[in-house]
C-alpha cells in the first residue's frame, strides 16, 4: 500500500490580500506561512520519506524545501522532485484578481455548486475536471514509481488537493468545495490495489507516528476495509 501525504503549502502574501494567486510568479510564504512550514516539517520529520513531490511554484517549493530540511537532518538523503501536474488550477483570466470581485461573476456560482462544468476563461483556463484529471494521474503514476511500501509527500494547492481527495473519497467533482484544506494542513490517502483509503483530512495539529511504516517481516497487504472500524491504524 502506497502513502501519499497530500500537503498544502503554507499562508502566503496572496492568502491575506484576498488575491487568486493562481500561477502568479513570485507569490510567497508571508512570515505566518514560514512558520507553519517549520512547524509542519518538523512533525513530518519523523516519518522516513521516500520522496518529496512538489507543484513548482515558489510557495509549495518552500513549502516542500523546509519539510526536505528536516528529512535531512534525520539523516535521509533525498532530493526535491517537481511536478508540474501538481501545479495550482489555471484560473485565466482570474488569476491576481480579488476574490471579493470575482465572487461576483456568474462563473463563481458554477464552481461553488457545479465545478465539474466550470472552465476558467482566457487562453491560459482550464477547466476544473481537467485539474482533477492531471492531479490525479500525477499522484498514480509517483505511486507506482515509488512502489507499494513507500510514504512520500506531494506539495501542493488547496483546490487541487481537494480534487485528489474527492477522487479518493469516490465523491464526485461537484462535491469537492465540501472538502477544506487549510494552509500548511496534511491530508493523507493510502492506495491499495483495488480502493483508497482516506486516512486524514485537513490535519494541522495531530499526531503522525501512525504514518511511520511498520516492519515489512509479516505485513499481510490487504485491500479490504475493516468491518467495525477495527482498533485504529496505530493499533499492533
Amino acid at each position: 500500500m502506497t502513502t501519499v501525504i497530500l500537503l498544502r503549502h503554507g499562508r502566503t502574501t496572496a492568502n491575506t490580500a484576498g488575491v487568486l494567486a493562481g500561477w502568479t510568479p513570485g507569490v510567497q510564504l508571508d512570515e505566518t506561512g514560514q512558520g507553519q512550514v517549520a512547524a509542519v516539517a518538523q512533525r513530518l520529520a519523523a516519518v522516513p520519506l521516500a520522496a518529496v513531490v512538489s507543484s513548482p511554484l515558489e510557495r509549495c517549493q518552500q513549502t516542500a524545501g523546509a519539510v526536505l530540511d528536516a528529512q535531512r537532518a534525520a539523516g535521509r538523503a533525498i532530493e526535491l522532485q517537481t511536478e508540474d501536474r501538481l501545479g495550482e488550477a489555471r484560473y485565466g483570466d482570474w488569476t491576481g484578481r480579488p476574490i471579493k470581485e470575482l465572487a461576483k461573476e456568474p462563473l463563481w456560482k458554477v464552481v461553488q455548486q457545479h465545478p465539474s462544468a466550470a472552465v476558467f476563461p482566457g487562453d491560459e483556463g482550464e477547466g476544473l475536471a481537467q485539474t482533477q484529471a492531471r492531479a490525479v494521474a500525477a499522484v498514480r503514476e509517483w505511486n507506482a514509481t515509488l512502489g507499494p511500501d513507500a510514504v512520500w509527500v506531494a506539495c501542493s494547492h488547496g483546490d487541487v488537493i481537494k480534487a485528489v481527495l474527492a477522487d479518493a473519497f469516490g465523491m464526485h467533482l461537484d462535491s469537492f468545495q465540501r472538502i477544506v484544506v487549510d494552509p500548511a494542513s496534511i491530508s493523507v490517502v493510502t492506495y491499495t490495489d483495488t480502493r483508497p483509503f482516506v486516512v486524514r483530512v485537513n490535519d494541522t495539529g495531530g499526531d503522525v507516528a501512525a504514518l511511520i511504516p511498520p516492519k515489512k517481516r509479516g505485513r499481510r497487504k490487504t485491500s479490504d476495509a475493516v468491518v467495525g472500524g477495527g482498533a485504529g491504524s496505530g493499533a499492533a
